[in-house]
């Protein structure tokens, strides 16, 4: 095997990797009490903050599968945390309900505690270098085509 491969001790790329399987467990395991997974969390997130979002912009936004945001949206409107709307188009708008609401309040509050125990070790200033570095990196590679 050649020995000219990546240094997983020193790739950025990897170590973020890490770092969001990290974060993902960490939040799957304060979510899982209030009978949520990250994908369902995401989902709610996005709609009090977009309301009327279609299953394609959810699926976008939540990082999956127009097929699994579809299945996840079936669950929650069963469930009474969101309604989805008369078609427009052949867009289906989805709305949160007040239990919706009810559930990412306390979602919220459980993975804000993950993203403190997170950044307990940075500064102010770090935490803000981290975002803006983050935020340069994230450009870069999605204008990268663009370049």
């Amino acid at each position: 095997m050649s020995q000219d491969g990546i240094d997983l001790n020193t790739s950025l790329g990897y170590l973020l990797k890490e770092a969001s399987s990290a974060l993902r467990v960490a939040m799957e395991e304060v979510l899982r009490p209030l009978g949520m997974n990250v994908t369902h969390y995401a989902c709610l997130e996005l709609l009090a903050q977009r309301e009327g979002l279609s299953n394609s912009e959810l699926a976008r936004g939540a990082f999956v599968t127009r097929q699994t945001m579809n299945v996840l949206l079936q669950a929650l409107e069963r469930d009474g945390e969101v309604t989805r709307e008369a078609p427009v188009g052949k867009v289906l708008p989805t709305r949160l309900t007040p239990k919706g609401r009810q559930s990412l309040e306390k979602a919220t509050a459980a993975v804000r505690s993950v993203e403190l125990r997170m950044l307990a070790g940075l500064t102010e200033d770090e935490q803000s270098t981290a975002l803006h570095i983050l935020r340069s990196m994230i450009h870069s590679l999605r204008d990268g085509d663009n370049a």
